[in-house]
């Protein structure tokens, strides 16, 4: 199988975009780790969770880890849209910490154990927004674009350990953090008509190209980033 052999992380991987990983990764040989702040009954039985606060503490994290770590995967975000006027400086900075400041964490934490494996890979989630100008954004834009910019550099300074940093950019996802945006018919199909793929992206569609990210298909892939978005970020179709 792809990843036997390998031990993943992922953070957040209790629902949606991140569970549809851990069951991809699981059925593919992968040993993996979940932190979240809640247990999943969903959960494969050989999933190994600490139960944390990604914007808390998070010395348990190194301890938690096997020796070898051949894969990282920061599936934690927010979805924050509000007018500019209506922005708060907390909503800016809880966006960041959500966003950056976790996956920072994470990463100095997991790093001995990502050098260990002599070839590994990290993958961020970040958001079509970034990159693409969307009104009442602007808090979620802001973090997921210094999520990116914290991959690229990551990228180059990890690369002489064989560690790759990508990064995925979806659009809007059926998954719970997405759940008032698609919680009646008519939203749902507003928001498929906004793709020129017209449909709504599912959480395997996105765990399908992390997957990706993390195998020995992508070995010469690194600073990246690979917008899953059904067109959204890059085509304009009327």
């Amino acid at each position: 199988m792809k990843f036997s052999g390998k031990n993943i992380l992922v953070v957040g991987g209790s629902s949606g975009i991140g569970l549809a990983l851990v069951s991809q990764l699981v059925s593919e040989g992968a040993g993996v780790y979940v932190i979240s702040r809640n247990p999943s009954n969903a959960l494969p039985n050989s999933v190994k969770h600490l139960a944390l606060d990604i914007i808390g503490d998070v010395s348990a994290i190194a301890e938690f880890l096997p020796e070898q770590l051949h894969g990282l995967v920061y599936s934690v975000g927010s979805i924050n849209l509000k007018p500019f006027t209506r922005l708060t400086e907390d909503d800016f900075l809880n966006d960041y910490r959500i966003n950056v400041l976790g996956a920072v964490k994470t990463i100095q934490q997991a790093l001995k154990s990502l050098k260990n494996a002599k070839g590994a890979a990290i993958t961020l989630i970040s958001s079509v927004a970034a990159q693409t100008g969307l009104g009442f954004h602007a808090s979620i834009a802001a973090a997921k674009a210094g999520l990116e910019g914290l991959a690229i550099s990551l990228a180059a300074e990890f690369a002489p350990f064989q560690i790759r940093v990508n990064v995925v950019a979806p659009s809007l996802t059926d998954t719970p953090l997405a759940q008032n945006l698609l919680n009646t018919p008519e939203k749902r199909e507003a928001s498929a008509k906004r793709h020129p793929l017209n449909q709504i992206g599912k959480p395997e569609d996105i765990a399908k190209a992390i997957a990706f990210l993390l195998s020995d298909d992508s070995v010469w892939i690194t600073g990246q980033t690979l917008g899953i978005d059904g067109g959204l970020g890059r085509l304009k179709t009327s």
